[in-house]
């Protein structure tokens, strides 16, 4: 009888754990399940820039496997909404040094930044180094894309809440608001924001994650090819050309926590406006004043601050690969990879 696997979660990381475990496990029926359509959680609102950076060597290793997995990607399928990005990391020249060391195969440091016209004035006070093999993504679109080349191959379950997740020492049962049963013999958790949704909250509970607040703001220029993106890591903030949209996307570190996904967070906040704009107009102040908007939701996120993958459960049939820490799809080739080695 064929291996049975379900993934609970259709976006960027279930998506290409699903797509590894097809190119693995060609025999093994898989099943990939999502409460809305592909792509539709946090992966439509994610900033979509891969930029190969950890503050600890784990994380740097697994940005290096993200890195040239996207590289691969784009190379062999340019329709998959991805693409190559110039950027540069700027900081005070007193940090430099520091911070550089976080980077995976950066420039030489030096000194000053290049304007941007219209936007990013030059800065003759920053310490700045080129930073290699960055990628660009409509990350939805790269979502879509993925789910459609997973059709044929894999149940793609759409619109299927998941009301209970059991285990016994012999499968594990998946049942749908649909009243569906689906009886696996394993089962992935890639759940995003809904980490601990009440179905597999028992599951989860050991992990500790919490769900934090996520905005990026809009910034109303024009964003043409060949545009740089520019990091500010003292700040865990960048800004990046969407040229598939048509404007630049701002992202900073929110620190408003204890969301539940499931609950409208709202638009943008006047104490969000307030705190991002104060860091780019350290650096960018046309920028900042040009913020148009935004987008708004959540994500969830480990104690430690890097994403989690291990087996949950007392059946060792589960596997949990999530709480991304706002980097899902900037390192989800690298938890799809530890995730096809727990179920080994």
């Amino acid at each position: 009888m064929a291996e049975r696997i379900a993934i609970l979660g259709a976006g960027i990381a279930g998506c290409l754990i699903a797509r590894e475990l097809l190119f693995a496990r060609p025999a093994a029926r898989i099943t990939v399940v999502d409460r809305d359509l592909a792509g539709l959680g946090a992966s439509q609102r994610s900033a979509g820039l891969q930029f190969p950076v950890g503050r600890t060597e784990r994380i740097r290793s697994w940005a290096a496997t993200s890195r040239d997995y996207y590289r691969d990607l784009a190379a062999q399928h340019p329709a998959a909404a991805h693409h190559p990005v110039e950027a540069v990391a700027a900081c005070r020249p007193e940090r430099a040094e520091e911070l550089r060391r976080h980077c995976i195969g950066p420039g030489e440091i030096r000194i000053g930044l290049d304007p941007i016209p219209g936007l990013v004035d030059a800065r003759a006070d920053l310490a700045t180094w080129d930073m290699p093999d960055c990628h660009s993504a409509d990350v939805g679109a790269l979502v879509q894309w993925l789910a459609r080349s997973l059709r044929g191959r894999a149940a793609l379950l759409e619109g299927s809440r998941v009301e209970a997740v059991a285990e016994t020492d012999d499968l594990v049962c998946v049942t749908l608001a649909s009243g569906e049963k689906l009886e696996v013999d394993r089962l992935v958790l890639a759940p995003g924001p809904w980490a601990n949704a009440a179905a597999w909250k028992a599951l989860t509970a050991p992990l500790e994650i919490q769900i934090k607040k996520v905005v990026a703001f809009h910034i109303d220029h024009p964003a043409a090819p060949g545009s740089c993106a520019i990091l500010f890591p003292e700040e865990d903030a960048f800004i990046v050309p969407l040229v598939h949209r048509g404007h630049w996307l701002y992202s900073y570190t929110c620190q408003e926590w204890d969301y539940d996904p499931d609950t409208p967070v709202g638009g943008v906040s006047p104490a969000n406006l307030d705190e991002a704009g104060a860091i780019l107009r350290r650096y960018a102040p046309d920028a900042a004043r040009r913020i148009r908007g935004g987008r708004v939701f959540c994500d969830a996120y480990g104690p430690a601050r890097e994403p989690i993958v291990t087996k949950v459960g007392k059946s060792g049939r589960i596997v949990f690969a999530g709480a991304a820490n706002g980097s899902g799809y900037r390192l989800a080739p690298a938890i799809a990879a530890q995730a096809m080695a727990l179920l080994n």
